[in-house]
């Protein structure tokens, strides 16, 4: 399933990318569906920073869906390398439940329409495989595969217009102090 969200801040692309990839902990802040941001690891290799951060999200999970996903399903980690010459961070996101059911990576990048103004452009796939999951019942392994990727396909596209929109107000927050 195809990923896409677009966003554009009005503040320089330099000071988008480095909050972007510096500051996510921070944005928790002003990310309604995550309760934190761990930084597990970071290696800077001449202009690629390489990230590995724990997101723990939150929300509503769906009826049909509940009796399958618990509190693991709504934590995952996300590889990103950030390369600071072209303004782009490719990324995969591991779930920590059905991890290897569950596949989704991407690309972000960061264009500069203006001094002050930048496009975040953000491209990636999920996809979920059921049969890879143990204890779904085949005959139901494909409504209840059906609700999960709608589902989490509908949270990861919100989360990420989220993050780009508590970004926006986590640099007018920092510009004020």
């Amino acid at each position: 399933m195809r990923i896409e969200a677009d966003s554009v801040l009005p503040y320089s692309r330099e000071a988008v990318f480095k909050a972007y990839r510096d500051d996510l902990p921070k944005v928790v802040e002003f990310l309604p569906n995550v309760r934190a941001i761990d930084v597990k690891s970071r290696r800077e290799e001449g202009s690629i920073t390489k990230l590995l951060n724990v997101w723990h999200g939150g929300g509503d999970i769906p009826a049909a869906a509940r009796a399958f996903l618990d509190e693991k399903a709504l934590t995952w980690d996300d590889e990103a390398s950030w390369d600071e010459s072209t303004h782009e961070c490719e990324w995969t996101i591991h779930t920590h439940a059905f991890r290897e059911a569950v596949a989704s990576s991407g690309r972000t990048r960061l264009i500069e329409l203006g001094p002050d103004k930048t496009r975040i452009e953000l491209r990636g796939e999920f996809s979920i495989d059921l049969k890879k999951i143990r204890g779904i019942p085949t005959m139901l392994a494909g409504t209840v595969g059906k609700t999960i990727e709608s589902f989490l396909s509908k949270q990861i596209t919100a989360n990420l217009t989220s993050t780009t929109d508590g970004l926006s107000r986590y640099l007018a927050k920092k510009s004020i102090a």
